[in-house]
C-alpha cells in the first residue's frame, strides 16, 4: 500500500456525539481522546512517518472557560499517560501552534515530552495545539518582513521556498492526505498552506466513533487516488495527442 508520508487529521465532533447521547460535552472529549489513543497506535503500526492531529485551535479559546480549562487537563492527563507509549514505539512528539498561550503546567508537560522523545527515530506524532492557519501565514509573513528590514533578504529574494524554511511546521512534508470526521467539510483553519494539494477525505461519522476499520478505508481510498498536481498523467497526454480537433 502506498501509505501517506503525512497524515492530518481534524478530529470534529466530540461535543455532538455527547450531547446526541445525552451526555456532557467533558465527557465527550475523553472519549474523543481514547480515540486518538487507537487510532496514533494504528499509524505507529502501519509505519507511518509523520501523523499530526488538529487537537485545539486557536477559535477553540472562545468555547467555556469551563470546556477549555477541562480539556487542558484532559491533555496534560494524556500525554503525561502516554510518555511511556511513546518511548516504547519510539515516537517523537512535537507540537505546532501558540504555545505561549497555553497553561503554564500545560506548556510544562509538553516540553517535557519533547524533550524525553527528542531522540525517538520513529513515528512523528504532531499535535496542533491553539493552532490556526491563517495565524501561522501571519507570522511567517513577520518574520520574513523583519529579515528584510535588517538585511538578511530583499523582497526580489522571496520564494514559495523561502516561505516553507519560516513556517513554523516547516519541519514536516506537506500533508497528503487529511481527514475530517463529523460530516463537516471544510479546512476550518487548519494547514491552509500546506493543504495546497493535499487529498482531503470526510467522514460523517463523529470522531469519538472513528475506528482503525474507518482509518484503513480512507488510507485504502487515499492509495486509489491519482495525484497530478496540477500535471496532465501520460494516458491523458496520449489522450490528447490523439484526438483531432476541428
Amino acid at each position: 500500500m502506498n501509505l501517506p508520508k503525512h497524515l492530518a487529521i481534524i478530529m470534529d465532533g466530540n461535543g455532538r456525539w455527547a450531547t446526541a447521547r445525552k451526555h456532557s460535552r467533558l465527557y465527550g472529549h475523553v472519549r474523543g481522546a481514547r480515540a486518538a489513543k487507537k487510532i496514533i497506535t494504528a499509524a505507529a503500526e502501519l509505519g507511518l512517518p509523520n501523523l499530526t492531529l488538529f487537537t485545539f485551535s486557536t477559535e477553540n479559546w472562545s468555547r467555556p472557560e469551563l470546556e477549555v480549562s477541562f480539556l487542558m487537563k484532559l491533555l496534560e492527563r494524556q500525554i503525561l499517560r502516554e510518555q511511556s507509549t511513546l518511548m516504547k514505539n519510539n515516537m517523537r512528539f512535537q507540537v505546532v501552534g501558540s504555545m505561549q498561550k497555553l497553561p503554564e503546567s500545560t506548556r510544562k508537560v509538553i516540553n517535557a515530552t519533547i524533550d524525553l522523545t527528542s531522540g525517538n527515530t520513529g513515528m512523528n506524532l504532531v499535535f496542533a495545539l491553539s493552532y490556526g492557519g491563517r495565524q501561522e501565514i501571519t507570522q511567517c509573513v513577520r518574520t520574513i518582513a523583519e529579515k528584510v528590514r535588517s538585511g538578511q533578504l530583499s523582497p526580489e529574494e522571496i520564494t514559495e521556498s523561502v516561505i516553507v524554511q519560516n513556517i513554523e511546521s516547516n519541519f514536516l512534508p506537506e500533508p497528503d492526505l487529511i481527514i475530517r470526521t463529523s460530516g463537516e467539510k471544510r479546512l476550518s483553519n487548519f494547514f491552509l498552506w500546506q493543504a495546497a494539494y493535499s487529498e482531503i477525505y470526510f467522514l460523517d461519522k463523529m470522531w469519538p466513533d472513528f475506528t482503525k476499520d474507518d482509518l484503513y478505508a480512507a488510507l485504502s481510498s487515499y492509495t486509489k487516488r491519482e495525484r497530478r498536481f496540477g500535471r496532465v498523467t501520460s494516458h491523458a497526454s496520449s489522450s490528447v495527442e490523439g484526438s483531432t480537433y476541428r
